[in-house]
Parts: C-alpha cells; sequence; structure tokens
C-alpha cells in the first residue's frame, strides 16, 4: 500500500487541515487525504495571486480557477522589489514564488521577505529545486531558501523525499503536490528505438564536464546498439569541440523550444543532465510522451517518477561516467514505456489546483480573522524535523 505522509505547516496560533497529494507508484494513482475539514472562512471569491515568476508551464499549470493573477509579466518580477510589493500590496491577495528569485542577493531575499511582513500579505512558497543547479555553491540558494521558507504561510514541494529533506533542513512541513502534466503526445510523431537524447547545459553553467557527459552518454548508446542525438540552443557549441563532433554514433540537432515536447518524444531514452538538481520538468514530459528517462542518483527523480533509471553523481565526484553509460545501456534493454494516461492525468491535475485553491483560501481566511505569521527565523537553527520550535532574530538593518 502507498504511504502517506500529512503535511500542513503548524501555526501555534491556528488549527490548520493537513493534506497531502503525491503519486503511488503501486496503485499508478494519486491519493488525496484531508484531514479536519476547513474551518468556515472567506467567501471564494477570485483570489488575487502574484505568481513569481508570473508565467511558466508549471505555474499555468496548478492556478486554480478560484485565482486571478495579477501582474505584470515582467521578468524578473517587480514583486520581489520591496518598494513595489509596499506601493502595490492593496491590490494582492496572496504571493506565491515558485522561482525566479536566484539572481537576488541573499539580503534582498530578506529584505523582501519583510516587506512581505510589514504588508501582511500571505506567502506562499513551492520548492522546486534544493539546489538550484545553475549555482556553483549551496550558498546563496540555501540563504534564499531559509528566509522564504521561515515566512511562508504554507510551503508546497514535489516529493516525499524533498519534503523530509525540506523538514530536517529546514524545519517545515511540506504539502507534497504530484508535478501535473505539462505536455501531449503528439499522434504524429515516432520514436526511433535506440536513440539517445542529452540537452548538456550551456557554458558557464555550474555543473559536471559537459564534454565528459557527453562522453559517456555516447558510450552507453553505442555499446546498447544505438545512438546519441545532443540538442544544443542556438549558438551554443557542441562541448568536446570537433574531435567529438566527429564521433560514430553521434548527431547534433538544434533544440526547438516550440518543438521540446515532441523532441524528446521522438527518443527511446533522455537523458537528465542536471547537477544535483532536485527535480525535473523535462522528466514529467518524458513521462507525458512515453520516453524513458535516465536521470542522476542525486536529487529526488526517482521520487518523481519510479521508472526512471539512475546513474551516479554527487557534488563533490560529479558525474560518475561508467555508471552513466551503464545506465544508458541499461534503459535501451527496456522497452519504451506508454505515455501517460491523459485521464490518470487530467484527474491528477484538477487535484493539485484543489489542493492550491484550498490553501489560498485558508490562508485568506487566517488573514481575516487575524492570524498573524510567526516571526523570521535563524537559518543556522537545529530543527528536528517537523519541529515549529524556533528562535527569531532582530530585523535586517539593511532594509529599507
Amino acid at each position: 500500500m502507498c504511504g502517506t505522509i500529512l503535511g500542513y505547516p503548524e501555526r501555534r496560533s491556528s488549527s490548520r487541515s493537513a493534506a497531502l497529494l503525491s503519486q503511488c507508484p503501486a496503485a499508478g494513482g494519486v491519493h488525496v487525504r484531508v484531514v479536519n475539514v476547513l474551518p468556515p472562512s472567506v467567501s471564494r471569491a477570485r483570489v488575487r495571486l502574484a505568481t513569481v515568476p508570473h508565467a511558466d508551464a508549471y505555474v499555468d499549470a496548478v492556478l486554480p480557477d478560484t485565482a486571478v493573477r495579477v501582474g505584470p509579466d515582467h521578468d524578473p518580477s517587480p514583486w520581489l522589489d520591496p518598494a513595489y510589493l509596499t506601493a502595490w500590496a492593496h491590490r494582492v491577495d496572496v504571493v506565491h514564488a515558485h522561482t525566479g528569485y536566484g539572481h537576488l542577493p541573499e539580503d534582498e531575499v530578506v529584505c523582501w521577505t519583510e516587506a512581505l511582513r510589514r504588508t501582511g500579505v500571505p506567502l506562499v512558497v513551492t520548492v522546486h529545486q534544493l539546489r538550484d543547479p545553475a549555482q556553483p555553491a549551496r550558498q546563496r540558494h540555501q540563504a534564499h531558501l531559509a528566509a522564504l521558507l521561515a515566512t511562508a504561510e504554507v510551503v508546497f514541494t514535489l516529493t516525499p523525499g524533498a519534503a523530509d529533506e525540506i523538514a530536517e533542513r529546514f524545519g517545515r512541513t511540506a504539502i507534497v503536490v504530484a508535478h501535473p502534466s505539462v505536455a501531449a503526445p503528439d499522434p504524429h510523431t515516432g520514436a526511433e528505438r535506440g536513440l539517445v537524447g542529452l540537452a548538456p547545459a550551456p557554458a558557464g553553467t555550474a555543473g559536471d564536464d559537459a564534454a565528459g557527459l557527453v562522453r559517456a552518454a555516447l558510450s552507453g548508446a553505442v555499446s546498447g546498439g544505438g545512438r546519441l542525438r545532443v540538442f544544443l540552443d542556438p549558438g551554443q557549441e557542441l562541448p568536446g569541440g570537433p574531435e567529438l563532433a566527429r564521433a560514430e554514433g553521434l548527431e547534433v540537432v538544434t533544440r526547438d523550444p516550440a518543438r521540446w515536447a515532441q523532441q524528446l518524444q521522438e527518443l527511446h531514452v533522455a537523458v537528465l543532465p542536471e547537477h544535483c538538481a532536485t527535480h525535473s520538468r523535462d522528466l514529467e514530459v518524458c513521462r507525458d510522451v512515453g520516453t524513458r528517462v535516465v536521470a542522476p542518483s542525486c536529487g529526488w527523480f526517482a521520487d518523481q517518477w519510479s521508472d526512471v533509471v539512475v546513474y551516479g553523481t554527487d557534488d563533490d565526484a560529479g558525474v560518475d561516467p561508467v555508471s552513466l553509460g551503464a545506465a544508458v545501456g541499461a534503459a535501451l534493454t527496456r522497452p519504451m514505456p506508454r505515455p501517460a494516461d491523459r485521464a490518470w492525468r487530467a484527474d491528477q491535475l484538477a487535484a493539485v489546483r484543489a489542493v492550491h485553491a484550498q490553501v489560498y483560501e485558508q490562508v485568506l481566511a487566517d488573514r481575516a480573522v487575524g492570524v498573524q505569521t510567526p516571526p523570521p527565523w535563524t537559518a543556522s537553527t537545529t530543527h528536528s524535523p517537523g519541529s515549529t520550535s524556533r528562535s527569531p532574530v532582530s530585523r535586517n538593518p539593511a532594509c529599507a
């Protein structure tokens, strides 16, 4: 039987429901469990919601019909500016941060969270990445998450493993929501048996030796009787240069964002190159279109989809090329998975949106009756999993 994790952020000042939305690999379904019906709250008027980022495939997918997004549609989001937030707080009911704040210095994120507290705008956070693969060191993203999760009324994440890590590292209990469908298979696109795909990160991105990643994937593809297709963005050069470009069994094509789902559907196996990330949208696209996935052992990719083939990697040693080659070879011996059932995906999406709608309603209800969010907490405080015992810190003097 699929285990159920209950998790709604605890507050000493209010009684809240516990809810989980996660996938049960054994049953292939979605379980939604709600404990304690929500108390009477504000009316179901549409919630004015500022999302960061404003628009994104995941953000668009999980938006419930009870919410209306407040602009502007700018990148980076102006809602991350404390002055803008303060000036326009009357136009928004809830701020929901997903991604899009990684460029900010650590102290600016702290100042932004203090502005949220001063204005009384509730914050909801979805933790997509516990380690930002675009940053060479952990410290900044760690500090960002510490500030955000200390301020958030509600925390979401996408897998039980990530929720456990959030509890251990930050002392917060997260609601686990399955990543919904973001693509559909194209009935006119076929897959080539033995074709392996890899889209290496652009040069200068934090992570492993891209040329070594390509060589290891190529070795596994060729030894498994297949070939490797490397997807490059316009202007991006093939890692390893002309010598690798002449290697037998390798071809290079341009990655087309408008056709990315179809390009993944053409593959037998897709190799995820993320360096110690946490979750992957491309994994969900592959599940939707029926492409087998080879993913890093770090992060929670196997929690996201139990059918992935894992290769060895970690922060210190990077990618194990022998492990990657073996994983690609093993994946090629398996049949292509069937595309995810569309009715199942539709039910899953409806459940995810319902949980988001419930959370937005609850934080507004708490705000209406005067439930106060707790003060900011030190990032260095040690917590036991799920602990709510924290030590307050003084206001950052650098914040205006």
